[in-house]
């Protein structure tokens, strides 16, 4: 029997995860299926364990049921533990539920690695205080940059993350509005406000000089993020894509003990 992985989430159908596992698993040669499976929004632990108990070997999780998964998990890393949430899940011994969380590990490696950009001692401010901002505070700030700043719409919700974040590292919280004369080296939007075109409400001086603004969204065509910092003059407008490839090829390697090459499928997904 050929082992079996999928991506589940609603919605699900555009999900890119199927074709980017298929292109690790043709790369290492590794004998395996992955499919998409559209989550139930009120029974997403039913549709888990169904999957593994007809053999399924490991689950990608996305929106919206990355912290149902978070909870349903029988053992978390430290990593997915500090984020609340989980999008990686793998059955282990005696049926237990093993759950990581790679979306911050996937942003760093794009940065780092495939760009060049070095996080240590930059000032890097994170938009957005919701799950997907969570998964990666931990992964930067173990970076060592100078300070990292949550800011969001709300400004509550952005200080009580920085507070229950504040032993990894140099993170404080403020409302949007509370940015003006600070300028950072690098603006990750971590909010879905791209997904209708919209942007953070942020002083354009935020970008200081040379500055880098990242998405942590792809699309096909520019997102309204990345258009707003080539507009504002930064020096690299980055899209989520190459995070995209990076947390799928640390899940990859999680299940199957093998690192693909990402390189080549992040070149194959924007050709």
């Amino acid at each position: 029997m050929m082992d079996r992985y999928a991506v589940i989430g609603n919605p699900i159908s555009h999900s890119k995860s199927p074709l980017i596992h298929r292109k690790f698993a043709a790369q290492t040669g590794q004998d395996l299926s992955y499919d998409r499976i559209l989550g139930d929004l009120e029974y997403f632990a039913d549709d888990v364990r169904g999957f593994f108990a007809a053999g399924g070997k490991g689950l990608n999780v996305t929106v919206p049921f990355k912290e149902q998964a978070w909870r349903l998990a029988d053992e978390l890393t430290p990593r997915a533990d500090s984020a609340g949430a989980v999008n990686t899940l793998m059955l282990k011994e005696e049926g237990r539920i093993f759950g990581d969380n790679t979306d911050g590990v996937g942003l760093v490696r794009d940065l780092q690695q495939n760009y060049g950009f070095v996080l240590a001692g930059a000032r890097v401010l994170l938009l957005g205080a919701g799950g997907a901002s969570r998964g990666v505070v931990r992964p930067l700030l173990e970076q060592r940059p100078s300070c990292l700043v949550i800011a969001n719409r709300t400004a509550r919700r952005a200080v009580e993350m920085a507070a229950e974040l504040r032993s990894f590292g140099p993170v404080s919280g403020c409302g949007l509005d509370e940015l003006n004369g600070q300028a950072f080296d690098l603006i990750v939007n971590g909010t879905a406000a791209g997904l209708s075109g919209e942007v953070p409400d942020i002083p354009g001086r935020c970008l200081g000089k040379n500055a880098w603004v990242y998405d942590m969204m792809y699309a096909s065509e520019p997102t309204a993020f990345v258009k707003w910092g080539r507009e504002h003059g930064a020096l690299q407008a980055l899209d989520g894509l190459g995070m995209l490839v990076e947390q799928a090829a640390e899940s990859f390697y999680l299940w199957r003990g093998v690192r693909p090459d990402t390189k080549t499928v992040i070149e194959d997904l924007r050709s």
